[in-house]
């Protein structure tokens, strides 16, 4: 029987030791292949093609870095549940998967809405973008607008 934290092996095609190795990056994606190859047991030729597999089959995404937006001077974080128009879902993602404010974005379950999260400078970078670049855009039917109080938690990629 499967746990219910662990993805079925079978479902991405990954044995045991890509699962050690993804687990492995997961914790510090800047490992070296060498110092991975001692922790999983392989060569460091074997980790590397593995890797290179795994980047292959799209069960690796890419590579980058998790930056703490408050660090750089970014202030304000805030999530949209912006419903659309069926017609324009597809024009109005597309435009805002354009705009760099916008992190994440998804079609969510409901009357075409799409959930959408945004990083800003300042109250005043949030507002001008959602009056120039959000409300100007067609088929927007309703906005909401929630703005981040605390992180507790964020996690990028997903659990092991």
């Amino acid at each position: 029987m499967q746990s219910k934290t662990t993805i079925p092996l079978e479902s991405a095609n990954i044995d045991e030791i890509d699962r050690k190795i993804i687990s492995a990056l997961h914790v510090n994606g800047r490992i070296s292949y060498t110092d991975l190859a001692k922790d999983i047991g392989l060569s460091r030729v074997a980790v590397q093609a593995r890797i290179n597999a795994l980047m292959e089959e799209g069960v690796i995404e890419r590579f980058t870095a998790v930056i703490n937006p408050e660090k750089i001077g970014i202030t304000v974080s805030a999530f949209f549940n912006v419903e659309v128009e069926p017609k324009f879902l597809h024009e109005v993602a597309d435009q805002l998967s354009d705009e760099p404010e916008v992190t994440s974005l998804y079609h969510m379950t409901g009357p075409s809405k799409l959930h959408m999260h945004g990083l800003f400078l300042n109250n005043q970078e949030m507002e001008t973008f959602m009056r120039e670049k959000l409300y100007t855009l067609p088929g927007i039917m309703s906005v909401d607008c929630q703005v981040l109080i605390n992180r507790y938690k964020s996690r990028m990629g997903m659990r092991l």
